[in-house]
């Protein structure tokens, strides 16, 4: 059988499964916070699996290779969001859902608002949800058709539309639980097809293995093997845009420590049944096993298709202009087509998808319920409402949601890439808020709320107006502006009343007292302080140039042998931070305290 046929196989196949789980749902799921958490039980297996594979969009599976070939290894440093994505877990996770099970927060406007005694708050969250939940989305889906058009000769708008329509079904009948367990699926899918297609790649015959592949990898020049020393507009970038300098490579991990500082991901953590998961998904699945991906097949595929462009392979050359000529966006399409059986171009077309899947689904999902309570629910029906109303509304609004993302991937391109660009860096200023209520940062409550504002103007002006100033991405501009804005407030005099004051200080006093370290993890905490920034300071910051000339093991050029050390070093280090100092474990007392000590100021 042809390819095509097998990639209508496996998405028929898939298609069953994501219909039973939303069926599943509809049936089963008979209360609000069953639809919207999943009734705070989403089990431990579950939530590692699919909040990984959330954590990496179709951006990771079809972008990643492709801007590994446009700009070189300089590039291939984005593999280190295996860490700097759930290193914002590490921080925030775990306190973040002991708060929700004792107060019985919902949302994350719920959190921030009732902490902050300010409804202003919530209503910046519920903005930056939707607009992640739109734009992002978008990103993703019209991802989906353009891959369904290169596959099997699908038109790009009915790809669209059709993929789009899988993910409404079952995030809209099933809710957050039918998510996660698609998610389970679409992580396996994920990991499986990068490895599968990387595989092909390096032993395909045109490469002849491993040693064939690493000479001609080492023989490509400066532009591919090197992290550039200055600001240089010249890696295949637009008019503008900033190259792939050791600023510019730290400040971007930190736009992709916004994804899991997003409401979505906050309310995620909202719905797991124990905390216990979060340091296993935090320090291996995402660490470890994507990592694996990443360092290792995701080069295969960016610098393999390199070497076939400057050879000149008449077949590479052949398929990428049968698909329209060669891009960033069209990579891994090419090497699918070109090297793959069609059993496996099946497999890896449905990872491609699970990739893209595995993101909207979340963000339309908890972008809907969001809107559901801190909106409709809240303000226009006054909390008075019946579970089943509930329900339908958040179906309709995550419908809603769901149409507009076609709408502006289909008719505003240009919103598209800019909007879609700021979304993670957005997530990030989410930090101003979370690490107020979480570690107690001072900010007055006007304050936090004008960081906010101030970051997400700061983040659009320094990715639009001025583009990444001092070769430092949106991302680092707007938080830094956030948290310095949020602190002037406080050194000008602003002070909260009396009633916020008392309710920020009784948190302060059950979170630190619930989530004390033991004298072990206290010290450990101690090293980490130091452990942590060096490792950011060689891994992806200024440090890693030395990476150009450093060394050099079992054939990988050096700045790809420097990325595997420090790679190897980060697992480490997520160790430490997640298991050893404690910042992502808990035990049984922990959760039995916040359950028995439960203050519930929301209803569920």
């Amino acid at each position: 059988m042809s390819g095509t046929t097998w990639v209508y196989i496996f998405l028929g196949l898939y298609i069953v499964y994501c219909f039973y789980w939303g069926l599943k749902g509809y049936f089963t799921e008979k209360t609000s916070s069953g639809y919207s958490i999943a009734g705070r039980s989403i089990p431990f297996a579950a939530f590692l699996m699919a909040a990984t594979a959330a954590s990496f969009s179709g951006w990771t599976f079809i972008g990643h290779p492709g801007l590994i070939w446009r700009d070189g290894l300089a590039y291939a440093f984005a593999s280190f969001y295996v860490l700097t994505i759930p290193i914002t877990g590490t921080f925030f996770s775990k306190r973040t859902w002991l708060l929700g099970k004792r107060y019985g927060f919902v949302t994350p406007g719920d959190m921030y608002a009732y902490y902050y005694n300010n409804e202003a708050i919530r209503w910046l969250v519920v903005t930056t949800a939707v607009l992640y939940s739109i734009f992002y989305s978008a990103v993703q889906l019209m991802a989906a058709g353009a891959l369904f058009n290169v596959i099997a000769g699908v038109p790009f708008t009915f790809g669209a539309l059709f993929l789009a329509f899988i993910v409404w079904f079952y995030v809209c009948t099933g809710g957050l639980k039918a998510s996660t367990w698609v998610g389970v699926i679409q992580f396996i899918l994920l990991v499986g097809g990068i490895i599968i297609l990387g595989f092909f790649v390096i032993k395909s015959n045109q490469f002849g293995g491993w040693a064939a592949f690493s000479d001609a990898a080492n023989n490509l020049g400066d532009r591919q093997l090197e992290v550039p020393r200055v600001i240089n507009f010249g890696l295949g970038g637009a008019a503008g845009e900033t190259a792939w300098t050791s600023v510019m490579i730290l400040t971007y991990m930190f736009a992709l420590m916004g994804i899991q500082s997003s409401p979505a991901f906050t309310m995620w953590t909202f719905g797991i049944k124990s905390p216990k998961p979060l340091a296993w998904q935090q320090a291996f699945m995402s660490t470890f096993v994507v990592g694996f991906a990443l360092f290792f097949f995701t080069a295969f595929q960016g610098m393999g298709s390199k070497i076939l462009e400057i050879a000149g392979n008449a077949e590479f050359l052949r398929i990428a202009e049968e698909v329209g000529g060669l891009s960033d966006r069209r990579i891994v399409p090419i090497l699918m087509k070109q090297f793959l059986p069609p059993v496996m171009l099946g497999v890896v077309f449905m990872g491609a998808i699970a990739a893209i899947h595995s993101t909207a689904a979340p963000y339309i999902g908890t972008g809907g319920s969001i809107l559901l309570r801190d909106v409709y629910w809240r303000y226009f029906k006054k909390q008075n409402m019946t579970d089943s109303e509930q329900i339908w509304i958040n179906r309709m609004l995550a419908t809603l949601l769901t149409v507009g993302a076609l709408l502006v991937g289909l008719t505003s391109t240009a919103a598209l890439v800019i909007l879609g660009a700021l979304a993670t860096a957005f997530g990030f200023v989410m930090y101003v808020l979370l690490i107020g209520v979480i570690w107690g940062f001072k900010f007055p409550s006007k304050g936090a709320m004008l960081g906010v504002i101030a970051g997400m103007i700061a983040v659009f002006l320094s990715y639009k107006i001025w583009p990444n100033p001092l070769s430092m991405h949106a991302a680092f501009w707007g938080t830094f502006t956030g948290i310095v804005v949020a602190y002037i407030c406080r050194l000008v005099g602003m002070k909260d009343d009396q009633e916020t004051t008392e309710r920020q200080a009784e948190i302060r006093k059950w979170l630190d007292d619930v989530d004390a370290p033991s004298e072990s993890g206290k010290q450990w905490r101690k090293i980490m302080k130091i452990f942590v920034p060096v490792w950011y300071f060689f891994a992806i910051g200024p440090a890693c140039i030395l990476g150009n000339s450093a060394f050099s093991f079992a054939g990988f050029t050096p700045v790809w042998s420097w990325q595997i050390f420090w790679w190897i070093i980060g697992i480490i280090m997520m160790w430490g931070l997640c298991f050893k100092a404690e910042m992502a474990t808990t035990n049984e007392i922990q959760i039995e305290r916040a359950d028995k000590e439960q203050m519930i100021v929301v209803k569920d």
